[in-house]
């Protein structure tokens, strides 16, 4: 990568980083403070505080990411983390559940994945892009782990409050980063401006958004049972979980950086990217047949964060590729929608079917969507890469 893209790369990272930061910073911590809180005994309201953050982030992504197509990357983003930070503070002082949930939304409303992608996709070569997309990734995932240690430990230090005021000062750190030290990108020239029915309706597209929406499905699902596999089978309890969770992430990085590289340098994009689906099925089978003991969990929850990354950093940059250079932001807007929905039913549809079925259910669903994904991966046309 020319030294531009490195600091686009790390740039755009770090903003994603400090924003994603504040919100992982929240969940370990929040259902126990919103307890203390004015209404935070109705469970109603606790869920929808929780949940109304995807719901908005869900409607406001293809708006964002049109807008960004029409005015520019970088305004868009810049009015998605002021309303963010604003939201951050309203909850800092949301004196009652109600409140909480006012911020939560405008939260939700500073919908900027998509104009990030699609920046980060304007910025650097299709030979890169992928690299780019997994700096991004990788960032999301390593400030995942950290938030699992550090949230116990700030939240005794600050509160709630602090923690949300945190997360609003790093929204304002990100828009300073972002106008220092990341260039602005072109606007698309010589195209027709295409109505969002193209990019809904391209074949491809439809199945890279099928690709993400089952991909964080089987995350959120994975992960409503998995923390009780880890108590219940490898004898952890919740405040150590991150003994496993840190190595695993940290780890994976390092396996998955060899096939980033093989996927765009080597030109193997379409081996790779179904290698990394088959992966999934075999982590989701395997807990479902092999995870008696916390090695075994450890093991496969290893290659599910390879998996994971490969397929986080791969998905958008094809989105990028695929879609037409008008509607590069729209069609990022889709895909960030579709991850958005995914996340929401994956977690929804875990709890009922371990609440119903147990726990292994959970598994072998999360194995039959993988390999339905893998099956209609298979018949994809994968853009070919641009000779320099």
């Amino acid at each position: 990568m020319s030294p531009q893209e490195r600091r686009v790369g790390a740039s755009l990272a770090s903003i994603f980083a400090l924003r994603m930061l504040g919100l992982f910073l929240i969940l370990p911590v929040f259902s126990v403070h919103a307890a203390t809180m004015p209404g935070g005994d109705n469970l109603m309201l606790v869920g929808l505080a929780l949940g109304a953050y995807g719901l908005t982030q869900a409607v406001f992504q293809i708006p964002f990411g049109m807008a960004s197509d029409r005015v520019g990357r970088k305004p868009v983003i810049v009015a998605g983390l002021l309303i963010f930070a604003l939201g951050s503070f309203i909850a800092a002082w949301a004196p009652d559940m109600h409140w909480m949930i006012v911020g939560r939304v405008l939260q939700g409303m500073g919908a900027i994945s998509a104009a990030v992608t699609a920046l980060a996709a304007d910025l650097t070569r299709e030979e890169h892009r992928t690299k780019v997309m997994a700096m991004i990734g990788s960032s999301i995932g390593l400030v995942f782990a950290l938030s699992l240690v550090g949230a116990p430990l700030l939240y005794g230090w600050v509160g709630m409050g602090g923690l949300f005021t945190l997360t609003g000062v790093l929204a304002l750190a990100a828009i300073v980063l972002l106008l220092k030290a990341v260039p602005a990108a072109a606007q698309p020239a010589g195209h027709q401006k295409l109505p969002l029915r193209a990019v809904l309706t391209n074949p491809d597209l439809l199945k890279l958004n099928l690709g993400i929406g089952t991909l964080h499905m089987i995350q959120m699902a994975m992960f409503v049972v998995l923390p009780h596999a880890l108590l219940s089978r490898g004898g952890l309890t919740a405040p150590e979980h991150w003994k496993v969770y840190l190595p695993a992430v940290l780890a994976s990085f390092a396996i998955m950086v060899p096939a980033i590289i093989a996927a765009e340098k080597k030109d193997k994009m379409r081996p790779i990217f179904l290698a990394a689906i088959a992966l999934t099925a075999c982590v989701q089978l395997g807990l479902f047949l092999f995870s008696a003991s916390l090695w075994t969990l450890g093991l496969w929850l290893l290659l599910f964060f390879v998996a994971f990354n490969i397929l986080e950093a791969t998905l958008p940059s094809l989105v990028s590729r695929t879609a037409p250079p008008a509607a590069k932001g729209a069609a990022l807007g889709v895909y960030n929608t579709t991850q958005a929905i995914g996340l929401f039913i994956g977690g929804a549809a875990g709890g009922t079917i371990a609440q119903h079925f147990g726990d292994n259910a959970v598994f072998s669903a999360c194995t039959v969507l993988a390999l339905i994904w893998l099956v209609v991966a298979g018949t994809m046309n994968f853009p070919q890469r641009r000779q320099a």
